[in-house]
């Protein structure tokens, strides 16, 4: 199958680069467009129901966690040397469904998202990898990091 286009969902955690160098290789290959993905999540809803008691998190406006974040996937994009790749930061309630939403939007054909492999309680909970792998409408591989 040839690749159209190729969403990488970057965290900018220290191995992202070689999970963003695999995507761009991959779309090199192919010739597809390459898209870079972050989502940050929306921390009211994430927390749901129960943590009332919790001390109220420090009030960081929506646009500066956004303006940071478009900066450090302009970083990941500069190194990467895909100056060229569409670049999105969205907000969404969690990373799974801001990326599986982006795919579906823009006609997504494989995702790309790093995989600690995770063994235990932590393979039982599930990942990011995991939920994105189990809800895409297209390709998924799984970078092990």
């Amino acid at each position: 199958m040839a690749y159209q286009h190729i969403l990488f969902a970057a965290d900018f955690s220290d191995e992202a680069l070689r999970v963003g160098e695999r995507a761009r290789e991959i779309a090199r290959k192919y010739g597809a467009k390459l898209s870079l993905i972050h989502v940050i999540e929306d921390v009211n809803v994430s927390l749901g129901g129960g943590y009332e008691l919790l001390p109220v998190l420090p009030d960081v406006p929506d646009e500066v966690l956004l303006r940071e974040a478009r900066e450090a996937l302009g970083v990941v994009a500069h190194r990467l040397e895909t100056e060229d790749a569409e670049r999105w930061v969205i907000s969404a309630p969690s990373t799974k469904v801001g990326i599986l939403d982006a795919a579906r939007e823009h006609g997504v054909d494989l995702i790309v998202v790093g995989s600690h492999g995770r063994h235990g309680l932590a393979l039982l909970l599930g990942s990011t990898a995991n939920a994105v792998l189990h809800g895409a409408p297209c390709d998924v591989l799984a970078v092990r990091i």
